[in-house]
């Protein structure tokens, strides 16, 4: 049976919005595509109707998860100095699948390919723009960047206080910035 175009693209939508909190919470590389598949209710022999490579799937979806993620963290109405502590905040760095992807996956990105790299660089633009609250200039680019590192690695770091710390220390070093 055939499906109509309408199915197929609200199929892919759905692939692309579970390969994006898959990736998020697990990363790209230890997320399979059957497993996407898998999530998104579907066979994986059906990927390929859909997408020529992960790669693709993968810069599709780090779209979607820019999105996802801030308005998942409500950050839309909020001032510069709102976003920056709600994106500091314990409630941010503890749901990596439904959070920024630039802190989930940062590392992986940096070695994707040149669409994925082109995605990413999008949605630091975008978060240098919310840190900005207007016209970017380099200390916005300086706080996005301390921003999602201090993320990363209050995420890494094992000990709670430990990471607390960190994320408490970004949230000082960026209001003097």
């Amino acid at each position: 049976m055939r499906h109509s175009r309408q199915e197929a693209a609200e199929t892919r939508t759905r692939i692309v919005a579970t390969a994006s909190r898959q990736f998020r919470a697990k990363g790209v590389h230890a997320t399979g595509l059957a497993e996407v598949m898998e999530q998104a209710g579907l066979t994986h022999g059906g990927f390929y109707r859909h997408f020529v490579s992960k790669d693709q799937l993968v810069a599709e979806a780090l779209d979607v998860a820019w999105t996802e993620g801030m308005t998942e963290m409500g950050t839309d109405t909020l001032d510069p100095a709102a976003f920056i502590a709600r994106y500091l905040s314990p409630q941010h760095r503890d749901n990596a699948s439904r959070g920024c992807p630039l802190a989930a996956l940062g590392s992986e990105l940096a070695r994707a390919d040149d669409a994925t790299r082109h995605a990413a660089m999008n949605g630091f633009a975008a978060l240098a723009g919310r840190v900005a609250g207007g016209e970017v200039e380099d200390r916005h680019l300086a706080i996005a960047s301390l921003l999602v590192g201090a993320v990363t690695m209050a995420r890494i770091a094992q000990d709670p206080a430990a990471s607390a710390s960190i994320l408490r220390a970004a949230l000082d070093a960026a209001t003097r910035l």
